[in-house]
């Protein structure tokens, strides 16, 4: 679905946007889609996830079905993981797109169905450059590239997310569903369902006809699952320490600078997937930056292109930022010198504030992975356990 937008592009919908509308969300432009932002407060969003569960609309995102006899041999040119490592059917694997340079043109998610067939699943921002990259390889290969615009796509996250998931499908989907193993999607009861997500809690990733998702949505809600919105999804991603394309990296930063050198498989070294050349010397020298974390030991609100200073190894910058509402505490990725120590300050409105450099995820289902009691400089904890002089 699409509308004219004021800049006379066209402004596209997702098939839940009448139901988004009825509920009250609050509308943004996201990547040329309208989507919600939020339904009521975004911090009691978040913690429905962390606590119970929450729905999202994904359907933006662009599923693409990759179809031949030469598919696994195409991805495997085309990706930068090597999908020669999947062969249970439904199993996933998170990798990234590359350009000739080693520049991440997306990351994505891949499933292996069946050899002749993988599916696919490309940022929403991205989609239209996506396609026509994996189009323009796809010709070497003799594969079929279909968009399956025909589907809907819900994220159902959370502790209690599976189980209200299966409360819509038949004893046998139910049981099939439940004993999906984590990174593992397959057809159960004509839905392609998923254990899969970007919050760093449990859940599904459901596939479904587009028909069919506005009744979804409603019975989801009808079972206690809150509707959640960009903003919320921002923030949980942030807390699990997960890329957001645009920020985190894009064309112009390599997955090695991006804290993605895990989703490059350099093995076997006879795979010549597209901007391995670069990556393998940007490895044989070394990375000038790396991506870290970093939680504000004062307080403040950290937020994407503030600078930060790393002493002598240099100057970074933070690629995303955000109020962690689980640790009461501001956190971000960071681009920063690979020589980086323990500490460093951030310029936030001309003041300097300490931040600790640590490894993310901050948040993992529903657990906190830093002591953000213990969060204290060194130098300032000197200056508290030094006696204050008699006057």
């Amino acid at each position: 679905m699409e509308r004219p937008s004021s800049t006379g592009l066209r402004q596209r919908r997702t098939p839940l946007f009448p139901l988004h509308t009825e509920l009250g969300a609050r509308i943004v432009d996201f990547g040329g889609w309208d989507m919600p932002v939020q339904y009521s407060s975004q911090i009691n969003e978040h913690h429905a996830v962390r606590r119970a569960a929450g729905v999202f609309d994904v359907s933006h995102m662009c599923v693409v079905d990759v179809r031949g006899e030469k598919a696994r041999a195409f991805l495997q040119r085309l990706l930068a993981n090597d999908v020669g490592r999947l062969h249970e059917p439904g199993k996933a694997l998170y990798t990234c797109m590359l350009n000739e340079q080693g520049g991440v043109i997306d990351d994505l998610i891949v499933y292996y169905l069946t050899h002749t067939w993988f599916r696919v699943v490309v940022n929403a921002g991205t989609r239209d450059k996506d396609l026509a990259w994996i189009r323009k390889h796809a010709a070497d290969f003799g594969v079929e590239i279909t968009e399956r615009t025909d589907l809907a796509m819900l994220a159902v996250q959370g502790p209690e997310a599976r189980e209200k998931v299966t409360k819509l499908l038949s004893p046998a989907g139910a049981q099939a569903a439940m004993s999906l193993g984590t990174f593992v999607g397959r057809e159960i009861d004509g839905w392609f369902i998923a254990r899969t997500g970007y919050t760093g809690e449990d859940g599904f990733e459901v596939m479904l006809p587009a028909t069919d998702v506005i009744r979804v949505w409603k019975e989801l809600n009808a079972l206690g699952v809150a509707s959640c919105g960009l903003g919320a999804r921002d923030t949980l991603r942030l807390e699990a320490g997960m890329n957001l394309y645009g920020n985190d990296m894009d064309e112009s930063k390599n997955p090695l600078e991006s804290g993605l050198e895990w989703t490059v498989a350099f093995d076997p070294p006879s795979r010549d997937f597209i901007g391995r050349k670069p990556l393998e010397e940007i490895r044989e020298k070394g990375s000038a930056f790396k991506l870290v974390g970093l939680v504000l030991a004062d307080r403040g609100v950290l937020r994407s292109h503030q600078k930060v200073i790393a002493g002598d190894a240099g100057e970074g910058e933070i690629t995303s930022g955000t109020f962690s509402p689980t640790l009461d505490r501001s956190i971000a990725l960071a681009r920063v010198p690979a020589k980086a120590g323990e500490w460093v300050k951030v310029d936030i409105r001309g003041k300097l504030l300490e931040a600790k450099v640590v490894k993310p995820p901050f948040v993992r289902n529903g657990k906190p992975r830093i002591d953000v009691a213990a969060l204290q400089h060194p130098s300032a904890a000197a200056q508290a356990a030094t006696p204050a002089k008699p006057q």
